[in-house]
């Protein structure tokens, strides 16, 4: 674990580097510096970049996706699911449009090869945390893609950035589908009252009262013609 608390005050971005090796965290922090960007902490791991987040509470993390024990994506998701504001980018050396799409479905804002170059970083990162995707033009198809083959109502599609989880979704979209509680528990293999506790969060975090509000909420959190 290696710290880089310099020159703080007075700098907008913070941001948490996480990555295994050494010379690529030196690489990347010196970018990030360079232009502007505080490099707050450092982790060789996932987990250790989870527990860094939760504390120094960055702007932004800049994460391998190839990280020891628990890995950049899972990593990713429990950061997402604690603080959804938090923007993650990954940087792979797996150039795999399935692992892509399922890096954004964690929650991440960038899914980018660890080619890049560094220079080319902060800029990206900026833009992330402005919104943009930063994903590369292939990956980027993928979405589109993966988008065409939706059905219809949106099932199964899900806004990158949410603060439900994978499995709130899932019982979203059997919600959507005119499934009971119990048909939710059975398909699902929960218990009743998983089932109602999932709905209960899930109601609670799009900010709605009943089964109906929720699957129009959905549709349009999924940018949907109903």
């Amino acid at each position: 674990m290696q710290f880089d608390t310099d020159s703080e005050d007075g700098i907008a971005i913070r941001t948490v580097l996480a990555d295994g090796d050494p010379l690529a965290r030196r690489s990347l922090r010196d970018a990030l510096r360079h232009d502007g960007i505080a490099v707050v902490a450092e982790a060789t791991s996932g987990r250790e970049a989870v527990e860094l987040t939760a504390f120094y509470r960055p702007d932004a993390v800049v994460m391998d996706a190839g990280l020891p024990g628990l890995d950049g994506i899972e990593a990713t998701r429990t950061i997402h699911e604690r603080s959804p504001g938090i923007c993650v980018v990954l940087l792979t050396s797996k150039h795999d449009d399935a692992h892509g799409l399922r890096a954004l479905r964690a929650g991440a804002a960038g899914y980018l090869s660890k080619d890049v170059e560094p220079h080319l970083l902060p800029r990206t990162l900026r833009g992330a945390l402005e919104g943009e995707a930063a994903i590369s033009r292939r990956l980027a198809m993928s979405l589109v893609e993966s988008y065409r083959r939706t059905p219809r109502g949106g099932s199964g599609l899900r806004p990158v950035r949410s603060e439900l989880t994978d499995r709130e979704w899932e019982v979203l979209d059997l919600l959507a589908s005119g499934a009971s509680t119990d048909d939710i528990a059975r398909t699902l293999v929960l218990s009743v009252e998983t089932v109602r506790s999932h709905l209960k969060n899930l109601y609670r975090k799009l900010g709605v009262r009943s089964r109906a509000e929720a699957v129009q909420e959905a549709l349009r959190l999924r940018d949907l013609v109903v």
